[in-house]
């Protein structure tokens, strides 16, 4: 599954740097680096190719005359509650949509998906839920707002203490790996991915669908 937002291993470096200490602040405790704030709750996104839908009408057909609705997944929100053994993370997020024939109301249900990914490109679970957009009578424009719930184990989205403990390990000017950064020793890199998870909600789609989006 491609990512629109992907999670880079740049940015594990960044939230690996756990400790008491504010986001960007200097660690002077450690001679070197800036100290950054890691959170075991989920990021949220929205995998590349899903956050749009179009309905043909016939369905069959994909000529531009033929659209019927085309609705966008958007304005993604995050509500992490980090409990003893679970973190759970509330999404919500808007749905705009826009239909050619505007004479009569009409109400259209839309599928969408919330999965967790660990690791980047591991799913570990998906659910299911659907959006109605409720169309006036002369209305060309409608929104609608979806809610999905991720659930992540606590205890596999902990560094482990050993892989903390490197991380955060004292480093002073001078010091032969004062430079180093600590994500260049793959156990240190893999045992950050495993640990980082992502809460990704998108439409979904049929396999001709998501082909639409991806080569229009």
């Amino acid at each position: 599954m491609t990512l629109r937002h992907p999670v880079a291993i740049a940015l594990f470096a960044t939230l690996a740097l756990a400790g008491c200490k504010r986001s960007g602040e200097l660690d002077t405790s450690q001679g070197v680096g800036v100290s950054a704030v890691r959170s075991a709750c989920p990021v949220a996104g929205v995998p590349a190719g899903t956050g749009d839908i179009t309905l043909f009408d016939p369905a069959t057909s994909r000529d531009a005359s033929a659209i019927d609705v085309v609705a966008t997944l958007t304005n993604v929100r995050a509500n992490c509650v980090e409990g003893a053994d679970t973190i759970t993370s509330t999404l919500s997020f808007d749905v705009q949509a826009r239909r050619t024939r505007t004479d009569a109301a009409r109400t259209v249900t839309l599928p969408y998906f919330v999965t967790v990914l660990r690791g980047g490109n591991q799913v570990v679970s998906k659910r299911l839920g659907q959006v109605t957009l409720t169309f006036a009578a002369g209305a060309a424009r409608a929104q609608a707002q979806g809610q999905g719930s991720a659930i992540v184990d606590r205890a596999a989205a902990t560094l482990p203490q050993a892989t903390r403990d490197q991380i955060n390990r004292r480093r002073r000017p001078g010091d032969q790996d004062a430079a180093v950064d600590p994500l260049s020793d793959p156990a240190v890199r893999q045992a950050v991915l495993a640990a980082t998870f992502e809460a990704m909600v998108g439409f979904q789609l049929t396999d001709d669908q998501l082909r639409y989006n991806v080569t229009r």
